[in-house]
């Protein structure tokens, strides 16, 4: 039984080690980016962030008890690729602001949740709804941020961004995950 536990354990450390939640206080470094893939291929990039949400809701058979829903940001080691010969300071800067934004997300999610959805009924009439303008809404803005920034090369519109990124996150600090 000994053995068991200590496997089960060790497996879950490995798992959970791949994983990285949004915390303000913790910031990407380049050793959590593990991959040895350019999943992306091309030879302009030079790292990738592999970042988002997860959620967990507990439910019941009843429509009218309340729901309770949790919003995770989180950022894939296992996936999050770097090209090691061209990696720098300011680079990271840059990775670090996707997973921002995926936090900024987060937030805006949990706020349309805390707001719209109180009970069972409510989570499965909008919660697919919501998940996936959010969603939308979260992939259109990091696409624009790579485009608009040059993936980080253009400092003028990346310091820009780097502003409007704190801000939002400011804005939206009531509905982070404590």
């Amino acid at each position: 039984m000994k053995f068991f536990l200590i496997v089960f354990l060790l497996v879950f450390n490995i798992l959970s080690a791949q994983k990285i939640n949004w915390s303000e206080d913790q910031k990407l470094v380049w050793d959590n980016f593990k991959s040895k893939t350019n999943h992306l291929g091309g030879s302009t990039v030079v790292a990738y962030t592999h970042c988002g949400w997860e959620y967990s809701a507990i439910t019941s058979s009843d429509p009218k008890v309340p729901v309770k829903i949790e919003i995770q940001t989180i950022f894939n080691e296992d996936k999050s690729w770097k090209d090691v010969k061209r990696i720098d300071d300011y680079v990271l800067v840059h990775e670090q602001k996707h997973f921002d934004i995926a936090e900024i997300h987060a937030r805006k999610l949990r706020k349309e949740v805390s707001e719209k959805i109180k009970t069972t009924s409510d989570y499965n009439k909008f919660f697919k709804t919501i998940y996936a303008k959010i969603s939308s809404e979260y992939k259109q803005f990091q696409t624009t941020y790579d485009r608009i920034t040059e993936h980080g090369m253009n400092k003028e519109k990346q310091a820009e961004y780097s502003i409007l990124i704190s801000e939002e996150l400011e804005k939206l600090k009531n509905y982070q995950k404590l």
